[in-house]
């Protein structure tokens, strides 16, 4: 393996969109969970549901800002590694970019400061309405940057102009590619499912403490119900997306399946390990036929084997091979804990299994790993196209790059992640130590007394953490119990 500029710089950009994807992953989710709790507030006046938004909204703003900061990064690297393929895609994913701005960020940005710092200032109808636009918000940045991640897997409403650069012919088109549904389907349920897994681990972890125990009831409850239905449903948009897959980028399919010849009655290959210089799998443990049901939903279906695509025009088929098992054995382990911990709500005895709880609590990250072996799946199994048979990665670095740039900027981008990353993960693992507040508070009297407001989401969020775990909570906007419901 040649460590080239090329090389390099799909290894910098993985990394650093690696990170950044696990902000999405749950921020999506957790501020649908946060407008619900907001909603449930609202319509119920119960004060657990106000406690519980509270909690959670100090891990979104940290979540948030780091999603931020890590993201700035990825369009500088369009101009600095990758300006062949910006130049020659910049009439298609240059306005896709920007409507996800003009949409999505304005609109997070616009409501994130009221969600925030609100709740005494503007009326409990405009509270819930803000968090339920910053949830919209992120939705929607999902659908803009998905429909650019299609368009690249499949694209479409194009010309393909003399000089090499692409054409809009219709952003309609260029928007709803024939991959674009099913991909926007599989990842934003995948958002909500990660997000669900922390929330449910969160709850698992108080109710094995014996603290917040209705706060932590009520977490595990909403996760537990949402979980047993939004998994299942996630593994049938995958499946639908893997259809999908096969018909229009057959060499993934092949490369995810470890098959090397075409032929009906395929077997499903549950273990493998692929010789992709002799085009072989040395050794594999497989069910006959199983390749062919889940794939064609035919026992008799074809599918191609990877001697059917040239050489040049085939990904690296042990990593997408290994991470396609470890997203789907991720996913049928999250399902298995999700299906017992239903059983063990329906029967009572939730909270006196300590073993379950242990496991939901250490099953927090499950999400996120799943989150990026699909995306290691989805990107790798592209290769070594950037727009899917029709440019070459080779073709869309920068010319006048060198080894050595990208090294170097590789090395900055990794320095500056782990102080991000590492600062971001103490102050969020202090966030969950110091747990929901449980004082209430006469709103009256607390809006009588003058306040020291923080002034970023950051701060705000240190500022409840700065106690330590087991520090008694100083009240913020973000605590305040009305009487009744305010209109």
């Amino acid at each position: 393996m040649e460590f080239d500029a090329v090389l390099l710089s799909r290894f910098q950009f993985a990394w650093v969109i690696a990170f950044h994807i696990l902000l999405p992953a749950f921020t999506v989710g957790l501020s649908c969970f946060i407008a619900t709790l907001e909603l449930l507030w609202w319509i119920s006046a119960r004060d657990v549901y106000r406690r519980l938004s509270a909690f959670w909204l100090k891990i979104f703003a940290v979540s948030f800002g780091m999603g931020v900061v890590s993201g700035i990064v990825m369009p500088f690297q369009f101009g600095t590694n990758w300006s062949r393929f910006t130049d020659a895609t910049s009439a298609v994913i240059g306005p896709l970019m920007g409507y996800e701005v003009l949409t999505a960020f304005f609109l997070e940005a616009a409501f994130l400061g009221v969600l925030l710092f609100g709740r005494k200032l503007v009326p409990q109808w405009a509270h819930v309405l803000a968090a339920v636009f910053v949830a919209s918000g992120t939705v929607i940045s999902s659908f803009w940057i998905l429909a650019v991640n299609s368009w690249m897997q499949t694209p479409a409403g194009y010309k393909l102009l003399p000089d090499g650069r692409f054409e809009v012919t219709s952003f309609f088109d260029a928007i709803f590619t024939p991959s674009f549904p099913y991909r926007l389907g599989h990842t934003v349920s995948a958002f909500l499912v990660t997000a669900a897994f922390v929330i449910l681990g969160v709850g698992a972890l108080y109710l094995r403490q014996r603290r917040a125990l209705e706060e932590s009831r009520v977490m595990t409850k909403m996760a537990l119900i949402f979980l047993v239905i939004m998994v299942p449903v996630q593994m049938v948009i995958g499946d639908m997306h893997g259809l999908n897959t096969l018909e229009h980028q057959p060499a993934k399919i092949a490369a995810m399946e470890g098959l090397w010849n075409t032929g009906s009655r395929v077997p499903a290959n549950l273990f493998a390990i692929p010789d992709q210089a002799n085009e072989r799998n040395d050794f594999e443990i497989s069910i006959p036929v199983l390749g062919s049901i889940y794939l064609t939903h035919d026992p008799n279906g074809t599918v191609r084997g990877l001697k059917d695509f040239p050489r040049e025009d085939r990904p690296n088929v042990a990593v997408v091979f290994f991470a396609f098992r470890i997203m789907v054995g991720i996913a049928l382990l999250m399902f298995a804990l999700v299906l017992s911990g239903i059983v063990l709500f329906a029967r009572g005895k939730l909270e006196t299994s300590p073993r379950w709880l242990r496991c939901a609590t250490y099953g927090m990250p499950l999400g996120f790993i799943a989150v990026l072996a699909g995306w290691t799946t989805t990107e790798a199994g592209r290769q070594p196209w950037t727009v899917y048979g029709l440019m070459r990665t080779s073709d869309s670095v920068t010319p006048s790059l060198t080894a050595g740039d990208v090294g170097l900027s590789w090395l900055l981008y990794v320095l500056a992640y782990i102080v991000i990353f590492g600062s971001g993960f103490i102050l969020l693992r202090r966030l969950v130590r110091i747990g929901p507040a449980d004082e209430h508070v006469d709103t009256d009297n607390d809006l009588l007394q003058p306040e020291t407001r923080a002034a970023r989401p950051l701060s705000a969020a240190s500022a409840s953490a700065s106690g330590g775990a087991g520090a008694v909570k100083p009240v913020g906007p973000d605590d305040v119990v009305p009487p009744s419901r305010r209109s």
